[in-house]
């Protein structure tokens, strides 16, 4: 099974590779902001003739495919940019590439042939709120044999804090290849994300017949239909105090801006303190990451199906009371992981539908309640008398949402709505069939079954 899989590796660079790792990204940001100018002026240009009464046909040209912007960059950069042979060519490509991706997408979204949200057009970079990011896709990429350092066209070897062997052992028999190599600062570190094309073995789960249900929350990060519950670290809460003071101490120094807005030099207190507040934001970030990695890696190696429910996160972050608390979880994180593990490792993951009442469900007798309170954290049914945790009971009616119809027949459903033979080693073989009773069609959203079910 061939995939395309990210290596990311934290850098020790040293002060001249740092100033130039800093150059590249400058170069990345300037070459986005130099197109952007030249397309808003083009722009506003056409709008002008247009206003007079110009015809369509003889109107300024808007051309902001990267070919355009690239070609134009080559006749320009001498004039605009003498010290443009300091980078290289990649840098500004990178800037350019964004660019043009920014306004295809910008495009698409006005026209409605882009689903989603609606994307605004883009702004220009700020120095100084910019993530630095720049992207090499040619030149010298190479993983050193020692497997602590790499090499990056014009920054030369950089040694890294971590072993690279996981990488290095797929390029060294041949089982992967690079596709580019990204830079970028984040909470005061440089690292460096390699695109891989890799050749993985097919894989068999642990339990290939097993079907789990995961019920996210924020009491709990999870609870597992087999009655484990995994506790909610709540990292961003237990990093709140050290938040707080640095984000006091940051409004206490000198900034870049006065209190009515105007610019000024910022203070080295102010650059120190700005400092340790994003490494102290990233350390949350990637406690947060590891928790989840490991959470999704052992469902995701261990079950035949993995079923959550398609949960409406951007909604839940508009309530300001639970906000920071379902920001702290990372709901969307856990089914964005969930997706490609579970076909890395042989699994299938089943989405159940928004509107799936899987709290309000009764898993003893399938009865469903016509309210259930946040505040309720035991499920009461008025039907059998059953008293259950309402996130147990959640997590065992999305296990039996996917594994009622799997046992009926011993099948599964497609997206397409028809059942096809069990899942081998994370392949379908489809065989179009009747539905089973009491089943509506399944919607396919994001690369995932959707099932729902009648009452």
């Amino acid at each position: 099974m061939r995939v395309h899989q990210a290596y990311r590796y934290a850098l020790d660079p040293t002060p001249e590779q740092e100033r130039l790792l800093a150059s590249h990204c400058g170069a990345a940001r300037f070459a986005f902001n130099w197109g952007l100018a030249r397309v808003k002026a083009a722009m506003d240009q056409r709008a002008a003739e247009r206003s007079y009464g110009v015809a369509d046909g003889v109107l300024t040209e808007v051309p902001w495919s990267l070919y355009s912007l690239r070609r134009a960059w080559n006749t320009a950069k001498g004039t605009i940019a003498p010290w443009w042979a300091e980078n290289s060519k990649e840098a500004y490509n990178t800037g350019l590439d964004g660019l043009a991706r920014a306004l295809k997408n910008w495009a698409a979204s006005r026209q409605g042939a882009r689903a989603g949200k609606k994307i605004g057009f883009p702004r220009f970079k700020s120095k100084h709120r910019a993530i630095p990011s720049c992207r090499f896709t040619t030149g010298t990429i190479r993983v050193e044999a020692d497997r602590r350092h790499v090499t990056l066209p014009r920054l030369g070897t950089i040694r890294t804090h971590e072993s690279t062997r996981k990488l290095a052992r797929h390029l060294e028999r041949r089982t992967g290849r690079v596709l580019s190599a990204t830079v970028g600062r984040t909470g005061g570190r440089w690292f460096v994300a390699f695109t891989c094309e890799i050749d993985r073995a097919e894989r068999v789960v642990a339990k290939p017949d097993a079907v789990v249900g995961v019920d996210l929350g924020i009491k709990d990060l999870a609870v597992l239909s087999t009655g484990e519950v995994i506790v909610n670290p709540k990292h961003h809460r237990s990093a709140l105090r050290r938040l707080r003071r640095l984000n006091k101490q940051l409004a206490r120094r000198v900034g870049p801006r006065t209190p009515d807005g105007a610019r000024r030099q910022a203070s080295a207190r102010w650059a120190t303190t700005k400092a340790a507040l994003g490494r102290a934001h990233a350390r949350v970030a990637n406690q947060r990451r590891d928790g989840l990695h490991k959470l999704t890696t052992t469902l995701a190696a261990t079950y035949g199906t993995v079923v959550v429910e398609d949960l409406n996160v951007s909604g839940m972050l508009a309530n300001r009371t639970l906000a920071r608390a379902v920001a702290d979880v990372g709901m969307a994180e856990v089914r964005r992981q969930l997706t490609y593990k579970t076909g890395w490792k042989g699994g299938e993951l089943v989405v159940a539908d928004r509107w799936f009442p899987s709290s309000k469900t009764c898993s003893g007798c399938g009865a469903v309640k016509a309210k259930l309170a946040l505040s309720e954290r035991s499920y009461t049914c008025s039907g059998c008398g059953l008293v259950l945790d309402r996130d147990l009971n959640a997590a065992l009616n999305l296990a039996a949402l996917a594994s009622d119809v799997a046992q009926s027949r011993g099948e599964t459903v497609n997206a397409r709505g028809g059942a096809v033979s069990p899942v081998v080693r994370g392949r379908i073989a489809p065989a179009k069939r009747e539905l089973p009773e009491g089943r509506t069609p399944p919607r396919q959203h994001g690369g995932s079954l959707i099932f729902t079910k009648k009452h």
